[in-house]
């Protein structure tokens, strides 16, 4: 198994997350961006910079993705396209999407794109709280335990 990270929106506090995970579990976490990523030094943990442009970052994850590997993201379209291609997502709040879900969260975004584009004002997300990185780091542990046995070194 591989994470993903759709890296160029992705808050540092859940970046920390998953490079703690990638030490502890050895799992390798590559994050996909379209700036320079700083990240620690490690054989887990590797960033790639991609070309700035739209979906530029998702269409490198999407191509290089395997059926089973975790892609975090909050990007509806690219959690859908993952989802269509075998992979996990969760969103850097800790909830999962899944075949089950990706379509009702696919018609709410383009309902809120709808309304952006006529004028309303939808706000964007609140700021991510510690209760968000608690529930974004549970959820992540329950997830790599029910994809594969646990390799503490």
């Amino acid at each position: 198994m591989h994470i993903w990270v759709d890296a160029d929106a992705c808050p540092n506090p859940v970046k920390e997350i998953l490079f703690r995970a990638a030490q502890r579990l050895a799992i390798p976490v590559t994050l996909i961006a379209n700036q320079p990523l700083r990240t620690p030094p490690s054989p887990h943990i590797r960033s790639i910079r991609v070309a700035s442009g739209f979906d530029k970052a998702d269409d490198h994850i999407v191509q290089a993705l395997a059926p089973g590997d975790l892609v975090i993201t909050a990007d509806i379209p690219l959690a859908a396209q993952v989802i269509e291609r075998g992979g996990e997502v969760l969103n850097p709040r800790g909830e999962r999407y899944t075949k089950d879900n990706i379509r009702e969260r696919l018609n709410i975004r383009d309902f809120l794109d709808t309304l952006r584009g006529s004028g309303m004002v939808t706000g964007g997300p609140p700021a991510l709280t510690q209760t968000d990185r608690k529930r974004f780091a549970d959820a992540l542990d329950r997830l790599l335990a029910s994809l594969g046995p646990r390799r503490d070194p």
